[in-house]
């Protein structure tokens, strides 16, 4: 299997669009000149006059479509201009762009593997805490992989495995006992606690929290512990599958919820406001105490497809006798800040940090619940809740060896938390991982004073500040929205090869992106396809699956032909509930340190799906390959 995969690698190369090469050959990490980061200088006042922020969103959406290719189509991977001539055309579009050069010069100093390694993270979701560079001045040098499985080139950093920032170690007891009265906790833990709290501005009078395992512990531990005997109602507003709300929803149901969730409307997936309104509002509004109805949980914004909700909705719930929980895991790094939450206070709050960009994924997610809104609870017996290890601690775990691949596949297999196919370099970090939990937390409490450490992720987030990262984020999701919106089949009446479901170009849509890709005959490629292909082209992409639409009665032949019945894994049958009936998608969402190289790359990829033959031609690869593909990947 991995000949094979070597071999796919190598004739992609040989296949790889023109635009694709002339990606590959930019130089973005600032070590020769480079046409990106020179042009990135601020521009003055006096040469560049600053429109209101009412005349930007008036003007944004029509300057966008006015500016970006006008009048024309692309049919043709091989036509499309290059980077240079493109962002040379992005600049002219957004003239504001160039006030975001901070990004640049961060994304060269501190990440600077993302150019060594070529490559395009386009799946990553949450904060970053520390920067790659932090990660390379770690004096921890036997975690550093030396193996032949590891083959790296003089020029490339050797990669490095990234526990040295902190392990986790489960703490026992249930989540109302933990956010009243804490529990054994290291000063380091505590260091990191009060950084997030400010960097999020969360105030420690107001709010208590808890590290969780990830964000579907976060999600089940509220459910498991929140009072639905009497308040009986759960309210979701979600417009994707997500696991950390199915999990949520099984528990509720379990300790007697009734599961609802908001509708969104077809073909643009806006937000059904009037049935939402329905469920939300209270027919008891006479009386003078009003019981309350239930949960109701809030994501800011879609995940996949962008889409921004008021955050009126918050207030609506909390007159109507609803307990609020704010799902922030998807927003932007300083998207908080436009939260105020001076204004108001949810009663759960729940976000998601990663160590390192574009390094490993891997990290927690924080439950934050108000204080007077804790007694609620109910105590019941929990699991999820998560303590951090300081770096000095994991030498116990490093100083074994991570023994064979066969060993750390058996391992990972008795874990079940590995997936099949990972990389021997994610199953070794699984192992380690796997032996820092046998530290007890008892262990860490005395033995850590005096620790420092710093976040440089979250510091260069707040040195950019909400303004700059909001204004880069916009303009790249934007040209991209509109790139792909002018790739069209040749020889057909018009038929575009991509389309997007949610918001398309929109001033205040947010930095994610769900599409799907056709080919000249309208049929759709399968989304785990187009995700594979773009990983064997170094751009990672995820894939999920659109649900809770509703069609209007003039939509119902369009339904027949975009909504799918997705298989339930457990039992092996088709879904036969409405949330089994929706849309399999491609999703990308950016980060903050993503750059114009990074969404041209990604159009560039797209167009190669006009060539008919290229379409074809992996469609078979795919079906021969998939039994084996599936298998082991």
């Amino acid at each position: 299997m991995r000949k094979d995969q070597r071999s796919m690698k190598e004739e992609s190369k040989k296949m790889q669009s023109p635009c694709l090469e002339d990606v590959s050959q930019g130089c973005l990490h600032g070590c020769c000149p480079s046409p990106f980061l020179n042009q990135h200088e601020p521009q003055t006042k006096a040469s560049k006059p600053r429109n209101s922020s009412a005349a930007c969103r008036r003007d944004f959406a029509s300057k966008t479509t006015s500016s970006i290719f006008p009048n024309t189509q692309f049919t043709n991977h091989e036509s499309l201009p290059s980077m240079q001539d493109s962002f040379a055309e992005f600049t002219k579009a957004y003239p504001q762009y160039s006030d975001t050069y901070r990004v640049d010069q961060i994304r060269s100093r501190e990440y600077y593997h993302l150019s060594f390694s070529d490559h395009t993270c386009l799946d990553y979701l949450g904060i970053g805490l520390f920067s790659y560079s932090q990660l390379q001045k770690q004096e921890c040098p036997k975690y550093r992989i030396a193996s032949s499985s590891f083959p790296v080139p003089p020029e490339s950093p050797p990669p490095v495995l990234d526990i040295p920032f902190f392990g986790v170690s489960y703490k026992p007891g249930n989540l109302k006992t933990q956010l009243l009265h804490g529990g054994v906790a290291s000063e380091f833990e505590s260091v990191i606690r009060k950084r997030i709290m400010s960097f999020l501005n969360v105030s420690e009078n107001d709010y208590s929290m808890v590290f969780t395992a990830n964000k579907t512990s976060a999600f089940k531990l509220v459910a498991e512990s929140y009072p639905f005997q009497s308040n009986k109602k759960l309210l979701t507003v979600y417009d994707y599958e997500s696991e950390a709300i199915e999990a949520m929803s099984n528990s509720s149901e379990k300790n007697g919820a009734k599961v609802m969730s908001a509708e969104f409307s077809w073909p643009r997936l806006r937000l059904q406001s009037s049935k939402l309104r329905n469920m939300l509002v209270s027919k008891e509004k006479k009386k003078k105490k009003k019981k309350r109805r239930g949960l109701f949980v809030f994501p800011l914004h879609s995940r996949m497809t962008g889409a921004r909700y008021p955050y009126l909705w918050m207030s609506i719930a909390e007159e109507n006798g609803w307990h609020v929980l704010i799902d922030s895991c998807a927003l932007g790094p300083k998207d908080m800040d436009s939260f105020g939450l001076s204004l108001f206070r949810p009663d759960f709050l729940i976000c998601s940090f990663y160590k390192v960009f574009g390094e490993n994924p891997s990290g927690f997610a924080c439950l934050f619940a108000k204080k007077s809104t804790i007694p609620v609870l109910e105590t019941s017996s929990t699991s999820g809740i998560i303590g951090l290890i300081p770096p000095q601690k994991l030498f116990r775990a490093e100083t074994e060896s991570p023994g064979t691949d066969t060993e750390v596949e058996n391992l990972a297999s008795q874990s079940g938390r590995i997936e099949k196919g990972k990389t021997t370099y994610e199953i070794q970090h699984a192992k380690i991982v796997e032996k820092l939990k046998g530290i007890e937390m008892s262990e860490v409490s005395e033995s850590d004073k005096g620790i420092e450490m710093e976040c440089r992720g979250l510091d260069e987030v707040d040195s950019l500040g909400l303004v700059t990262i909001s204004n880069r984020a916009r303009c790249l999701i934007n040209w991209l929205v509109s790139a792909l919106l002018k790739l069209q089949h040749p020889n057909t009446n018009g038929t575009p090869l991509v389309r997007i479901y949610g918001p398309k170009v929109k001033f205040d849509r947010g930095p994610a992106i769900a599409f799907n890709v056709f080919d000249w005959k309208g049929e759709k490629i399968e989304p785990v396809l187009v995700q594979k292909l773009a990983d064997r082209s170094n751009i990672s992409l995820s894939y999920g699956f659109l649900h809770h639409i509703s069609f209007a009665d003039k939509y119902q032949e369009e339904k027949e032909k975009v909504i799918e019945r997705r298989n339930n894994e457990a039992d092996g049958k088709k879904g036969k509930d409405k949330s089994d009936m929706g849309i399999a998608v491609v999703t990308a969402a950016l980060g903050f340190l993503a750059n114009f190289q990074d969404i041209y790359k990604l159009w560039a990829f797209i167009a190669q799906f006009l060539d008919a033959d290229f379409v074809e031609k992996e469609r078979w690869r795919y079906t021969s390959l998939n039994q084996k593909t599936i298998e082991v990947l």
